[in-house]
């Protein structure tokens, strides 16, 4: 990767394009929660311009295949896909350093999981902020759950309550842009329930910290996902490795 290399870049006809009508960027990672947050995203906008981030996560590549399946499910053209290389260098975390292994399933623990990456959200809402400023976007959708996850200080309202002060400082005085968080209050269940209402491909998302070829069902990525699936009665599209039905999540 070379530092904030652009994957995929918008030419400038398309840019005054999607300056023309009402543009929200959705930042989408491939996983759950961005997948309903970019269906809620469909319903309130006039057109959409899916953002992806790839930072030397353990499942980048698919995470991004996800990326484009979605972005396909919703036929959205104005796709970037961008590539950034600090957090892997600063380390830190058992996403971006393997040296690090992944912590087992524990969704009761009261201490932040060795897969926080340090002050990642404010990186992708930085590169988010940018683009909506250069493409004239009005929202920016996030698809950040503080109650029911793994604790990461950054999915609170406080921080992006912070951030969106941040984008009033840090921009144009003509420029007007909304962070949006509308699954924030949520419990994975009820995520999975509003997106199985809006048609939401959740069979095309991936959440799994650990692998891309099954889903591991040992991280608390999976363990959440699992749980949720369960409470509501119905199996997950995706295939684990692990058995869900044995899994005492």
């Amino acid at each position: 990767m070379g530092g904030q290399n652009e994957e995929a870049h918008l030419s400038s006809e398309a840019e005054v394009e999607l300056a023309e009508s009402t543009v929200a960027v959705c930042l989408l990672s491939g996983g759950m929660d961005s997948c309903v947050t970019a269906a809620i995203a469909h319903q309130e906008n006039h057109e959409l311009a899916f953002l992806h981030v790839s930072y030397g996560q353990r499942t980048e590549q698919r995470e991004r295949r996800a990326f484009e399946e979605i972005a396909d499910y919703y036929k959205v053209r104005h796709r970037l896909a961008v590539a950034i290389e600090d957090l892997v260098t600063i380390g830190g975390s058992s996403l971006t350093d393997r040296s690090i292994p992944v912590s087992a399933a524990d969704i009761n623990r009261g201490s932040i999981p060795s897969s926080y990456v340090p002050f990642r959200n404010a990186h992708l809402l930085s590169i988010a902020v940018s683009w909506a400023a250069v493409i004239s976007a009005r929202f920016i959708y996030i698809g950040a759950v503080a109650e029911d996850s793994s604790g990461y200080p950054d999915c609170r309202p406080e921080f992006y309550a912070a951030f969106q002060r941040v984008i009033g400082l840090g921009t144009r005085p003509e420029t007007s842009i909304e962070l949006r968080t509308p699954v924030i209050g949520m419990k994975k269940a009820g995520i999975i329930k509003l997106g199985m209402e809006l048609e939401a491909p959740l069979e095309l998302t991936w959440s799994c910290y650990q692998r891309s070829d099954q889903a591991c069902g040992n991280c608390d990525s999976c363990a959440l996902r699992l749980r949720a699936f369960r409470e509501i009665g119905m199996a997950d599209p995706i295939a684990y490795i692990l058995d869900s039905r044995r899994l005492a999540y």
